[in-house]
């Protein structure tokens, strides 16, 4: 049958999924697959390439395919990584829908934490991420409009560094981060998959241009099974 690759992709996710065939080890051979579905090299093939590029595994040269760690993903703390650059990562496993863009009048904590001027507006993008159909994290983001006066949903969806960088010619510089874990709001109930979590892990971005303008104020909330946050640190 043609689509036999598919059914043995969805088997190999699920041993996967559940912890049968583990992080970090050998996925069984071609030749050992080829046996067990008693099928061409050519179907297990197109298999292991779905699981490539779904990001399953890593084909390793000279050792086979390594299976990779599918319930966490490594999110660096000390870069600046758009989620479309992590993404790139995972394959086709990561979706991003724009739930709201729209200019708004900001709040008090809003003006706070762009330190705006009162007649100043700002972009609000709310934005869900969804992970091998899980939607795990809930990025609200806050621009200064007078630095990013046009944005689309097309952007949105696709990368607003991406659009600021190459459309706009800005250089973004550095960002100030801090890392809370929180209970989770109704905002978190409402676009998240979040039932049976009791704690939401709060990254807030405070992101700014190679003047050193403040351009950009973001609240990422993730669910706290899914990521590692990890950083690189040298004694002196």
């Amino acid at each position: 049958m043609n689509n036999k690759y598919i059914k043995i992709y969805d088997e190999l996710v699920g041993l996967i999924q559940e912890g049968n065939l583990k992080p970090n080890t050998k996925l069984p051979s071609e030749n050992e697959l080829r046996e067990r579905y008693q099928t061409t090299r050519e179907t297990i093939r197109k298999a292991l390439h779905l699981l490539s590029e779904h990001g399953y595994i890593q084909k390793v040269q000279g050792k086979g395919s390594i299976i990779l760690d599918v319930k966490k993903f490594d999110f660096p703390i000390s870069g600046l990584v758009s989620f479309k650059e992590l993404a790139s990562k995972m394959g086709q496993r990561a979706k991003t829908t724009v739930e709201n863009l729209d200019t708004i009048t900001p709040s008090d904590y809003l003006k706070e934490q762009l330190k705006l001027k009162k007649a100043q507006k700002v972009w609000e993008v709310i934005r869900v991420r969804d992970l091998d159909g899980e939607k795990v994290i809930l990025d609200k983001d806050y621009f200064n409009k007078k630095m990013i006066p046009t944005l689309t949903k097309e952007v949105c969806e696709n990368s607003i560094y991406e659009y600021i960088e190459g459309d706009m010619g800005l250089a973004i510089s550095f960002a100030k981060k801090e890392i809370t874990v929180e209970e989770p709001t109704e905002e978190d109930h409402k676009y998240l998959h979040i039932k049976g979590y009791s704690n939401i892990v709060v990254v807030k971005n405070y992101v700014y241009l190679d003047d050193a303008s403040l351009f950009q104020y973001t609240e990422s909330r993730h669910r706290p099974d899914k990521f590692r946050f990890v950083d690189f640190a040298r004694r002196k």
